[in-house]
């Protein structure tokens, strides 16, 4: 019977089933000998924050994250499960073992380092304030009596508390979704996102006549192992450093982030 498996075993078997999001266990971070003995990796990654992460036409998830977890994947020889998170949720999906990698375009700060292990950087990301173009906003002490939408948890919202003003009326919310839905329906009056999801909403939403404000953060991506996991995060840094010397990440960023990968630091 399925449940007298092992656990992790049991793991491995929903998520080749396509059931992670049924699965409510906990269990340790899989090692890369765990990975190739059970020929899964489960990867943790938002599906809602274009052009990083999103679900197609086709109902196939695609983006630039999804596009680096095939690669490792295919380069660990063994079959790729995408286990969709939201900001908020994507580190305790890591320290509870329903994924072994987290791939969701995440900044690495001191905060993080303390409970997630990163790999080297993959991708570009920047971030910042977006609004009406009639909205006046040339310093963050702008923001004061105005309303700001974030997504909890995120490298923006961590940003935004340190610089908004006392009088800036801040709605976090639990999901990029309900993030961009808020500036796009009138509820919020500045939108701190980053630049490729701001750009892609602005595209959807001509009548919002945006504008990009000023700048938030200007980080890389990094890819988040679970702490002590050494050999799966040695591993997964040879795959980057010769995708990135092959031309292969560069190609990924051109492709979905519509820029060159760029000299990104380790």
């Amino acid at each position: 019977m399925l449940l007298s498996l092992p656990r992790r075993t049991l793991l491995s078997s929903l998520a080749a089933l396509g059931l992670s999001s049924l699965c409510g266990l906990t269990a340790q971070a899989a090692t890369l000998a765990d990975i190739q003995a059970h020929k899964v990796l489960n990867v943790g990654i938002q599906t809602d924050y274009p052009p990083y992460g999103y679900i197609d036409a086709s109902m196939k998830p695609q983006g630039s994250d999804v596009a680096t977890a095939e690669l490792i994947a295919k380069q660990l020889g063994v079959k790729l499960n995408i286990v969709t998170v939201t900001s908020p949720a994507r580190i305790p999906a890591l320290q509870a073992g329903k994924v072994d990698l987290i791939i969701s375009s995440m900044g690495k700060n001191p905060e993080r380092e303390k409970v997630v292990d990163f790999t080297i950087s993959y991708a570009p990301f920047f971030s910042g304030l977006y609004a009406n173009k009639s909205l006046a906003i040339k310093q963050f002490g702008d923001l004061a009596g105005k309303t700001v939408s974030v997504t909890r948890g995120s490298l923006q919202d961590d940003a935004l508390t340190k610089l908004a003003p006392a009088g800036a009326q801040i709605k976090r919310f639990e999901d990029d979704t309900a993030t961009i839905a808020s500036f796009v329906t009138g509820q919020s009056q500045v939108l701190a996102h980053s630049a490729a999801v701001a750009g892609l909403t602005m595209q959807r939403n001509p009548k919002l006549g945006a504008e990009y404000k000023l700048l938030l953060t200007d980080v890389p991506c990094f890819i988040g192992v679970a702490k002590g996991n050494t050999a799966l995060l040695d591993q997964v840094n040879v795959i980057l450093r010769t995708a990135k010397a092959d031309g292969t990440l560069n190609a990924i960023s051109e492709k979905y982030l519509g820029r060159p990968l760029g000299n990104l630091p380790e």
